[in-house]
């Protein structure tokens, strides 16, 4: 048994000891994509008219999917979370893979879709739009 003196003294000590800080940790910052292009290569020409409106969404796309041909009215950025998708363009027939970890510049009014294989994507899209404009629209069959 500790006597009461000694644990007395005991807890001096140890309350007197200097607390160990953390390691220092720095702000880190990445650029995922800073573009003057959509990932196609078409230049954004214009950005909208209107009271500016930032839209964050969180979209999960299921396996074997095939979005439905659209457009975006303004300039937006996925960011793949998860998974991978194939975006192609209605006009070129041109198409690229986007993987987790990778950022895609949207293109503006022009016709595109997404296709996923066997796994979903979880991608979070940034769009630059005004007040009371829709994010997509569709373009037809």
């Amino acid at each position: 048994m500790i006597s009461q003196p000694l644990s007395a003294t005991m807890f001096l000590l140890l309350a007197a000891a200097p607390a160990r800080a953390a390691p220092e940790q720095a702000v880190q910052s990445t650029i995922l994509v800073k573009s003057t292009t959509a990932w196609n290569g078409k230049a954004y020409e214009r950005y909208g008219d209107g009271h500016p409106e930032m839209t964050v969404a969180r979209v999960t796309i299921p396996p074997h999917t095939s979005l439905p041909w659209h457009s975006h009215p303004m300039p937006s950025v996925g960011y793949i979370l998860s998974g991978h998708i194939i975006v192609e363009d209605r006009a070129t027939g041109r198409r690229k893979l986007f993987k987790a970890g990778q950022a895609i510049p949207e293109q503006v009014g022009a016709a595109h879709r997404g296709l996923t294989d066997d796994e979903p994507v979880v991608i979070i899209v940034t769009y630059a739009g005004t007040s009371g404009q829709p994010l997509s629209a569709p373009a037809g069959p």
